[in-house]
């Protein structure tokens, strides 16, 4: 039996808000398309890139197939500039990790950004696994990708917690039987994550450490 936390990377992990909104607009401002405030990305994010581009061309969605690699294009190349860890998060996985529990990132961002951004921005923690969105897996809400990896590290459900900030992280956690903690500092409100009923919310990562302290056993 190994103990185990997935997390889900945009809004849990990483703020990476300024660098997703920044590069989508840019494209929009080269094609001469309407732009939209930071805050919007908020919901336009967590069902990919694809789905993210097709919600900020928002009545030009067809100039999906040229804005949409053109978008993975700039992004690739800047999603390191603003985006930062949420306070906390480097703590928390220092923690985590002193306490032997595998931690596993799973993402709806292109796989080659979420591990390219996973390793720039916490190089000194060794994650069991990570991936982020492939052609030949379905997103989440689907947990085929996270059981695939669960299995690759003969893993159980019962043993892991998934925290994560959207309907579908929640969505995602209950359909793989992981306990679902909602993270209330991302990109959706509480009022839409109660929806899911979430195991637990929390309002700082740090909270988290009382979760694996009641999920966990002591080592």
């Amino acid at each position: 039996m190994r103990n185990f936390v997935v997390f889900d990377l945009d809004g849990t992990l990483l703020d990476t808000l300024p660098d997703i909104a920044g590069a989508m607009n840019r494209v929009l401002f080269r094609h001469g398309l309407p732009q939209h405030p930071e805050e919007s990305y908020k919901l336009f994010t967590g069902n990919g890139a694809k789905v993210l581009t097709r919600r900020a061309l928002a009545g030009y969605e067809a100039l999906l197939d040229t804005v949409y690699p053109e978008y993975l294009a700039d992004y690739g190349a800047h999603n390191r500039v603003d985006t930062k860890p949420y306070a906390g998060i480097p703590e928390l996985l220092e923690a985590l990790g002193k306490r032997g529990a595998a931690l596993m990132v799973f993402s709806n961002k292109d796989d080659a950004d979420t591990r390219d951004v996973v390793s720039h921005y916490f190089p000194g923690v060794a994650f069991a696994a990570v991936a982020g969105s492939r052609p030949d897996l379905p997103l989440k809400p689907d947990p085929a990708a996270l059981f695939r990896m669960m299995e690759a590290l003969d893993l159980k459900p019962e043993d892991g917690v998934y925290l994560g900030d959207t309907v579908m992280d929640m969505q995602c956690a209950k359909a793989a039987g992981l306990y679902a903690v909602a993270a209330l500092w991302g990109f959706q409100t509480r009022e839409m994550l109660e929806a899911e009923q979430p195991d637990r919310f929390i309002a700082h990562p740090l909270e988290l450490l009382d979760v694996a302290a009641e999920r966990f056993p002591s080592r």
